[in-house]
């Protein structure tokens, strides 16, 4: 069963709380099953790693070694912490979802629920 979420990958979005309040970046992957996001650049962790030789290295030479000492990386962040950013206005806003009819078919659109706005989220 997949949990339908409301951000998806490639959105912009505003982090409402937590170290990086304010900030805003780009939805790089949308985990519905845990209702998470990792946004690029943002809530970075940062991870110890011991250099390992790469498993799939050429043939030539010696093995190729991947390196290590600390590396940063985005850890994902729970969906109620972020809120999505309406391209028209800029601002963060509330999403609302509108059956449009386009051709024939019946499609879900995704929309800016401001009173002054209300433009397409998808386009």
């Amino acid at each position: 069963m997949t949990v339908a979420m409301k951000v998806r990958k490639g959105d912009t979005v505003h982090i409402l709380a937590g170290k990086d309040r304010g900030k805003e970046g780009r939805v790089i992957d949308a985990m519905s099953r845990e209702r998470k996001v990792l946004v690029e650049n943002l809530n970075l962790v940062k991870r110890h790693t011991r250099p390992r030789p790469l498993s799939d290295s050429s043939r030539m030479g010696g093995p190729q070694i991947a390196p290590g000492g600390i590396i940063e990386k985005p850890a994902p962040l729970p969906v109620s912490r972020v809120m999505l950013g309406c391209p028209t206005c800029n601002r963060p806003t509330r999403i609302g979802i509108e059956i449009r009819e386009t051709k024939g078919d019946q499609r879900k659109v995704r929309v800016c629920k401001r009173a002054d706005c209300g433009q397409d989220i998808d386009k």
